[in-house]
Formats: C-alpha cells, structure tokens, sequence
C-alpha cells in the first residue's frame, strides 16, 4: 500500500514550566499561542515565586540572584527544534527573557517595553 497523500500534522511548541521540583508541560499549536501560555503561566506565579535572602556556606543569596521559576519554549521540532527561548522569574518577582538553552543570549527590552514583549520581538512573533 503506497501513501501519495501522506500529510504529517506539524509538530507542536512545547511550553516546560519549572517551580522548585513541579515541572509541567504543555503543547501548543502556534509560537503565538505558546508565548501567551508562557506568559501568563509565569506572570500568575504572584507570592509563589517570592523568595528571601539565603545564605549558603560563606556566600549570600539575595532574592534578585536567584531563579525562583523557570520557563522554556521549545519547537516546533523535537530533535531540532527551530525556536529555543525562556524567561526566569527572579526571587524578587523580576523577569529576565532569553534566546538559546544551552548558551542563553539575555534579551533586553527597549524602553517602555515589558519582558514578554521583547521576547516576541526577537522571536518574530
């Protein structure tokens, strides 16, 4: 049996989102749809993503210093995938976007921009 027509549906973004040792996970059809889950994901975290000062052996941890949530785009492959990107959500409630999983590029956003806007910017969403 010969399949002329074979057509694959496109393999969806995948949205990871970490907060201490709960990952979740979900699938989105489009870069668009999954930037909006990225976001409001993240932005919702409110009290949860608050952390104190912290002191480890002879160093210091203030909140702005430490990740207290994670999120990452991946897609629209798996082995390959084309868009690779992310937000942290600091202690002190701060929002730092990136391009990239293993060397992040840090994406600073033009003036009056918010983080999630600069992130669609430079993905081209």
């Amino acid at each position: 049996m010969r399949r002329e027509h074979y057509h694959r549906p496109p393999m969806p973004y995948t949205v990871t989102i970490r907060v201490g040792p709960k990952i979740t996970r979900s699938r989105h059809d489009d870069l668009d749809d999954a930037l909006d889950a990225l976001e409001v994901q993240l932005t919702t975290l409110g009290p949860a993503a608050r952390r104190e000062t912290r002191n480890a052996l002879t160093r210091e941890y203030a909140p702005a210093d430490q990740v207290s949530a994670r999120g990452e785009l991946s897609g629209p492959s798996r082995l390959r995938p084309r868009v690779r990107a992310g937000a942290d959500v600091r202690g002190d409630g701060s929002v730092e976007v990136y391009r990239g999983k293993v060397q992040r590029e840090l994406i600073a956003a033009q003036r009056g921009e918010r983080p999630f806007d600069a992130l669609r910017r430079t993905l081209g969403a």
